[in-house]
Protein backbone atom coordinates (compact mmCIF):
# COMPACT_ATOMS: atom_id res chain seq x y z
CA UNK A 1 0.00 0.00 0.00
CA UNK A 2 1.28 3.43 -0.90
CA UNK A 3 1.95 5.75 2.02
CA UNK A 4 3.12 9.32 2.46
CA UNK A 5 6.43 8.04 3.83
CA UNK A 6 7.00 5.78 0.81
CA UNK A 7 6.21 8.67 -1.52
CA UNK A 8 8.69 10.88 0.33
CA UNK A 9 11.34 8.16 0.04
CA UNK A 10 10.61 8.04 -3.70
CA UNK A 11 11.24 11.77 -3.95
CA UNK A 12 7.69 13.10 -4.18
CA UNK A 13 6.94 16.48 -2.67
CA UNK A 14 4.07 15.19 -0.59
CA UNK A 15 3.56 18.47 1.26
CA UNK A 16 2.84 20.20 -2.04
CA UNK A 17 0.72 17.32 -3.33
CA UNK A 18 -1.31 17.21 -0.14
CA UNK A 19 -1.84 20.97 -0.25
CA UNK A 20 -3.36 20.59 -3.71
CA UNK A 21 -5.75 18.05 -2.22
CA UNK A 22 -6.75 20.30 0.66
CA UNK A 23 -4.54 18.21 2.98
CA UNK A 24 -6.88 15.24 2.61
CA UNK A 25 -4.36 12.42 2.86
CA UNK A 26 -6.72 9.61 1.88
CA UNK A 27 -7.88 11.54 -1.19
CA UNK A 28 -4.29 12.32 -2.19
CA UNK A 29 -3.20 8.70 -1.79
CA UNK A 30 -6.22 7.51 -3.78
CA UNK A 31 -5.25 9.86 -6.63
CA UNK A 32 -1.63 8.73 -6.52
CA UNK A 33 -2.66 5.07 -6.55
CA UNK A 34 -4.82 5.65 -9.61
CA UNK A 35 -2.00 7.54 -11.37
CA UNK A 36 0.73 4.96 -10.96
CA UNK A 37 -0.23 2.63 -13.77
CA UNK A 38 1.55 1.74 -16.97
CA UNK A 39 -1.42 2.31 -19.26
CA UNK A 40 -0.41 5.80 -20.41
CA UNK A 41 3.31 5.04 -20.28
CA UNK A 42 2.73 2.03 -22.55
CA UNK A 43 0.77 4.27 -24.91
CA UNK A 44 3.58 6.83 -24.90
CA UNK A 45 6.19 4.14 -25.61
CA UNK A 46 4.13 2.80 -28.50
CA UNK A 47 3.53 6.27 -29.94
CA UNK A 48 7.20 7.21 -29.84
CA UNK A 49 8.31 3.87 -31.26
CA UNK A 50 6.09 4.26 -34.34
CA UNK A 51 6.91 7.95 -34.81
CA UNK A 52 3.51 9.32 -33.76
CA UNK A 53 5.05 12.47 -32.29
CA UNK A 54 1.76 14.38 -32.19
CA UNK A 55 0.04 11.63 -30.22
CA UNK A 56 3.09 11.14 -28.01
CA UNK A 57 3.14 14.85 -27.24
CA UNK A 58 -0.51 14.77 -26.17
CA UNK A 59 0.07 11.72 -23.98
CA UNK A 60 3.25 13.08 -22.38
CA UNK A 61 1.64 16.46 -21.79
CA UNK A 62 -1.28 14.81 -20.00
CA UNK A 63 1.09 12.72 -17.87
CA UNK A 64 3.11 15.81 -17.06
CA UNK A 65 -0.01 17.49 -15.67
CA UNK A 66 -0.96 14.49 -13.56
CA UNK A 67 2.52 14.03 -12.12
CA UNK A 68 2.89 17.77 -11.48
CA UNK A 69 -0.44 18.04 -9.69
CA UNK A 70 0.40 15.07 -7.49
CA UNK A 71 3.99 16.30 -7.01
CA UNK A 72 5.46 12.99 -8.14
CA UNK A 73 8.71 14.80 -8.87
CA UNK A 74 10.87 11.92 -10.19
CA UNK A 75 8.20 11.00 -12.74
CA UNK A 76 7.42 14.62 -13.52
CA UNK A 77 11.05 15.46 -14.31
CA UNK A 78 11.34 12.64 -16.85
CA UNK A 79 8.01 13.28 -18.53
CA UNK A 80 8.79 17.02 -18.61
CA UNK A 81 11.96 16.28 -20.59
CA UNK A 82 10.02 14.01 -22.94
CA UNK A 83 7.29 16.59 -23.40
CA UNK A 84 9.74 19.33 -24.31
CA UNK A 85 11.47 17.12 -26.88
CA UNK A 86 8.10 16.15 -28.33
CA UNK A 87 6.84 19.74 -28.29
CA UNK A 88 9.60 20.51 -30.79
CA UNK A 89 8.78 17.29 -32.70
CA UNK A 90 12.41 16.23 -32.46
CA UNK A 91 12.97 13.05 -34.39
CA UNK A 92 15.22 11.33 -31.85
CA UNK A 93 15.39 7.96 -30.16
CA UNK A 94 12.94 8.32 -27.29
CA UNK A 95 13.72 4.81 -26.06
CA UNK A 96 16.21 5.81 -23.34
CA UNK A 97 13.85 8.43 -21.88
CA UNK A 98 10.80 6.19 -21.94
CA UNK A 99 12.88 3.36 -20.42
CA UNK A 100 13.91 5.64 -17.54
CA UNK A 101 10.28 6.66 -17.04
CA UNK A 102 9.22 3.02 -16.98
CA UNK A 103 12.01 2.18 -14.52
CA UNK A 104 11.00 4.96 -12.12
CA UNK A 105 7.34 3.89 -12.33
CA UNK A 106 8.37 0.33 -11.52
CA UNK A 107 10.24 1.61 -8.46
CA UNK A 108 7.19 3.54 -7.30
CA UNK A 109 4.86 0.62 -7.90
CA UNK A 110 7.19 -1.71 -6.00
CA UNK A 111 7.00 0.60 -2.99
CA UNK A 112 3.22 0.58 -3.24
CA UNK A 113 3.07 -3.17 -2.68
Amino acid sequence: MITIEKLKDFGADTDEGLARCLNDESFYLMLVQSAITFEQIDRLCEQTSVGDLDGAFETSHALKGVYANLSLTPLYQLVYELTEQLRNRKNIDYGPLTAKLRERMEQLQASAQ
